[in-house]
């Protein structure tokens, strides 16, 4: 019974979101008429817009540090509640990222040129990118976890010159010689 109130309340944040970004102006699919599984070309304006992309990884690194901060300081609450949390965090977060703030942020100081903020069921696909990342640090050893955290850093690092890390460097104090390697200079 109380598993099948999380699920509900899980579910019901992730309505919720849609609804707000809808409220926002947020499309609901990319406005090329289409939904694609991946999309892998970052410097388009379909990024974000397809249920995932290069930046999913980031999205599952959330879940696997949501689980582990979650579980740090609220290590007593049961953990369908540590993940309706994680999912309300990562609800928020998607919110925000899709303000004119931080949209306009990205465009400014990342290589994020032609970002325009995700369609809604790319935010509703990164939420479940976060539930699938706290869900394996749910199951993982300690160690698999973070080598995963590592190995997806660096495979998307390497292969688009951004990541999460890079992402959370640039928004809060863009450098301009990262901007320059991450433009292929």
């Amino acid at each position: 019974m109380r598993t099948r109130v999380y699920v509900i309340s899980a579910i019901a944040i992730v309505l919720v979101l849609a609804a707000v970004e809808y409220g926002m102006g947020r499309v609901p699919i990319c406005k090329c008429g289409y939904v694609k599984l991946w999309h892998g070309v970052v410097y388009s304006s379909e990024n974000s817009q397809h249920l995932t992309d290069w930046y999913t990884p980031s999205h599952v690194i959330h879940g696997i540090a949501f689980y582990a901060l979650l579980w740090a300081v609220a290590r007593r609450m049961p953990v369908g509640a540590r993940f309706v949390t994680a999912v309300f965090l990562e609800s928020c977060w998607e919110l925000l990222e899709n303000t004119p703030l931080i949209i306009n942020r990205y465009r400014e100081g990342t290589i994020a040129l032609d970002y325009f903020g995700d369609s809604i069921i790319n935010s509703v696909s990164d939420v479940l990118a976060m539930s699938f990342g706290f869900w394996l640090a749910r199951k993982l050893p300690i160690w698999a976890s973070i080598a995963l955290v590592v190995v997806l850093e660096l495979t998307v690092g390497a292969i688009i010159r951004d990541n999460l890390t890079l992402n959370i460097l640039m928004l809060i104090h863009p450098f301009e010689a990262v901007k320059r390697w991450q433009m292929g200079g």
